[in-house]
């Protein structure tokens, strides 16, 4: 089985329309309302899971696990767990921006989880793509455009270096009570973002030129 996850949650799509091909690869889950968004692009989940609350009613044609109303995890939380007992360690989120903040910066916990227990997430609407590293390096290839931030996901980051980006560091320190990381920019040559120590959260422009290149850039441990 492929180590691909592609997870459809109940928020904004836009003008997002995915080729069913893009996730072949993978096991398809759908978070409640998200399989409306799915059958409507003609994919089929390879699962359902949630409360329904968003849905109003339970499918009876799919693979589904019905959750209870009231219950710690969300129902993203939850199909992202189902994606890990499966073995998968790319967690590609679609529908999990725009709509409810509280929701937003849950999904963006969720992330974080994923780093935690060994796997990777993108967060992937039509104007943005979120993820948070720990301990780790991400590089972009030449050609990216638009805006690029960075937040710290916990008190700090240490030994943070951003590097072909248009605002530069070398082995910062950036905390959760000061934005210094909003708004730098890609400059169209190879760029990295390294950071040795803590958990950073990083969002980029889905950009029609970002898009072209490749929305995800190469990741690996930094030593």
């Amino acid at each position: 089985m492929s180590n691909k996850c592609y997870i459809f949650g109940a928020g904004d799509y836009g003008k997002m329309k995915l080729n069913p091909k893009k996730v072949q690869d993978g096991y398809i889950i759908a978070a409640d309302a998200g399989l409306k968004y799915l059958l409507s692009c003609g994919i089929a989940p390879d699962l359902i899971i949630g409360d329904f609350d968003s849905m109003g009613f339970v499918p009876d044609d799919i693979n589904t696990i019905v959750l209870p109303k009231e219950k710690d995890d969300t129902d993203m939380l939850a199909a992202i767990k189902i994606g890990i007992e499966k073995g998968s360690k790319s967690f590609f989120i679609y529908g999990g921006l725009g709509g409810r903040l509280d929701h937003t910066i849950a999904n963006i916990q969720s992330l974080a989880y994923l780093n935690k227990h060994g796997g990777q997430g993108w967060l992937i609407s039509d104007e943005t793509v979120i993820t948070v590293i720990e301990n780790e390096a991400l590089r972009f290839r030449p050609g990216y455009t638009g805006t690029i931030s960075v937040f710290s996901l916990g008190d700090s980051c240490r030994g943070l270096m951003l590097q072909g980006l248009k605002y530069e560091l070398s082995k910062a320190e950036i905390s959760c009570s000061f934005p210094i990381g909003v708004s730098n920019e890609f400059t169209g040559t190879e760029s990295s973002i390294i950071l040795e120590d803590g958990k950073l959260i990083v969002i980029w422009e889905n950009n029609d030129k970002n898009f072209s290149l490749g929305l995800f850039p190469e990741r690996k441990r930094t030593e």
